[in-house]
């Protein structure tokens, strides 16, 4: 039992005693790892010894990531992204540049979305999975490889 009157409508719907962080029609969009890395990137900005660098666009929606790294003996040394593009890809461009700092190169190409999602603590639909999966192409071609 609850000492104050029980939340109804949207706040029911949000209230982690009452709804569980689940809006009218479902799950929040966003995760707080997504809303968080969106908000305050932590790896946003240019690199300017980048020796590895590539940029790709999504056609469809129109979000735009360049990812530069700074390799030295096939590790990755440091890593950035800049980019226009929704919450989700940018989150993922600032947790995938977290995550491939300090790692070989070919640690880094073995990354994956499930990889990504499970960082992003985000269960994301399948029309938005290209947000996810944007930066992790764009890596790939600035590490040499094809994907």
């Amino acid at each position: 039992m609850t000492d104050g009157p029980t939340p109804t409508g949207l706040a029911a719907a949000i209230s982690p005693e009452v709804g569980g962080g689940v809006g009218r029609r479902g799950p929040l969009p966003y995760s707080d790892v997504i809303r968080e890395r969106w908000r305050r990137p932590r790896f946003r900005g240019q690199l300017e010894d980048a020796n590895a660098v590539a940029e790709d666009v999504n056609p469809l929606c129109g979000d735009r990531v360049r990812v530069m790294l700074r390799l030295v003996d096939e590790r990755v040394q440091a890593a950035r992204f800049l980019g226009d593009s929704c919450a989700i890809c940018t989150a993922s461009s600032d947790v995938l540049a977290e995550m491939v700092e300090g790692r070989r190169r070919d640690e880094a190409l073995a990354l994956g979305a499930p990889d990504l999602l499970e960082a992003l603590a985000a269960d994301i639909r399948p029309t938005r999975m290209r947000c996810v999966t944007l930066p992790l192409h764009v890596l790939a071609t600035a590490l040499g490889s094809r994907s």
